[in-house]
């Protein structure tokens, strides 16, 4: 299973309204609005992106398949702005990190 972290250099803090990510290395900041931030602490407690998607969905009332959609949004995104990583975990059968 793979797990998501911050890359490193990204601090992250609670706010009022959701989370705010700064990235050391290029002093920008990041807001991620309430649903944006749910997602993410659940990614980033280990947990797989359809359990992102189910909680989403119970949280705001949303249709599953439209927060499935929106987690794989918030992932891209989140990854395309170079905030976070995914670490390769091995399995309980072992074998190599891809």
């Amino acid at each position: 299973m793979d797990t998501l972290r911050l890359r490193p250099g990204v601090l992250m803090t609670e706010t009022e309204y959701g989370i705010a990510l700064l990235d050391q290395s290029t002093g920008e900041y990041w807001t991620l609005n309430p649903t944006a931030a749910l997602v993410l602490r659940v990614l980033l407690d280990g947990e797989p992106p359809d359990r992102a998607a189910s909680a989403l969905a119970e949280q705001y009332a949303v249709d599953p398949t439209e927060a499935e959609r929106d987690v794989h949004r918030i992932f891209g995104e989140l990854r395309s702005a170079n905030l976070v990583s995914v670490q390769r975990r091995l399995g309980k059968t072992g074998g190599t990190p891809s």
